[in-house]
């Protein structure tokens, strides 16, 4: 079955190059124009990866962004941001909301292509299924297969950075991993992302595990190393 993605995009000339691009690698692509209706798309069908406009007749592409990322069932959807403006707070901003990939307009349809390819392939490698090191006392629950985290008996809604930022943390649960090493897991290897990217998602992903259970604290900051996971209280 061929991959299908959902363009947001208002521009009719835009849309058109990228769906004709698109089709022609194989995928299988729906249009939405305005955010109502891709809220409507989502809720009823399964989408692949979404390419999303951050400037929209009835509001703001990160938005949509903000709400994929709160729920569980949409969290690990790779999201590609495009914006007509090309300045860096959009990107930082989408980046830090949990987009997996960014385009400023304009651009190239073939680089375009490539970035979706990308992402895709990205999406079905899973990364190891993760051993606790102490199985009677750990409260996570590594959904591999799925890209999915429970803790507690609770999905967590996760992006798909932070999914893997905590898969990783807990498959070498106990042990120091440098944020060079979490980059690499997250966002692979030819990720531009910094040091700065890897503090602001383990910011949220401490404040996601404390909404689930503030009695502990299980990520721990080693300055000048890295971070670890602790799974046994106490």
């Amino acid at each position: 079955m061929p991959a299908r993605l959902l363009l947001v995009e208002d521009d009719p000339a835009i849309a058109r190059t990228v769906i004709y691009t698109l089709e022609r690698e194989g995928l299988h692509i729906n249009h939405s124009l305005l955010l109502g209706d891709a809220r409507t798309l989502i809720a009823g069908t399964r989408f692949d990866a979404l390419i999303l406009d951050v400037g929209l007749p009835d509001g703001n592409g990160l938005e949509l962004l903000r709400e994929l990322r709160q729920h569980a069932q949409h969290a690990a959807m790779p999201v590609l941001v495009l914006s007509a403006h090309g300045e860096e707070i959009d990107r930082v901003l989408g980046l830090e909301l949990g987009a997996d990939d960014y385009v400023a307009k304009p651009f190239s349809p073939r680089e375009l292509a490539a970035r979706v390819k990308g992402l895709l392939r990205r999406a079905v490698t899973s990364p190891p299924v993760a051993t606790a090191t102490v199985a009677d006392a750990n409260p996570f629950r590594d959904d591999a297969l799925g890209q999915r985290m429970h803790f507690n008996g609770q999905p967590l809604a996760l992006t798909r950075r932070e999914y893997r930022l905590l898969s990783t943390l807990l498959a070498g649960a106990g042990r120091i991993h440098s944020r060079d090493h979490l980059l690499t897991a997250a966002w692979g290897d030819d990720s531009e992302s910094t040091d700065r990217t890897i503090d602001t998602h383990i910011k949220t992903l401490r404040a996601k595990l404390r909404a689930v259970d503030a009695s502990c604290e299980y990520i721990s900051t080693h300055r000048g190393m890295g971070y670890s996971l602790e799974i046994a209280k106490g």
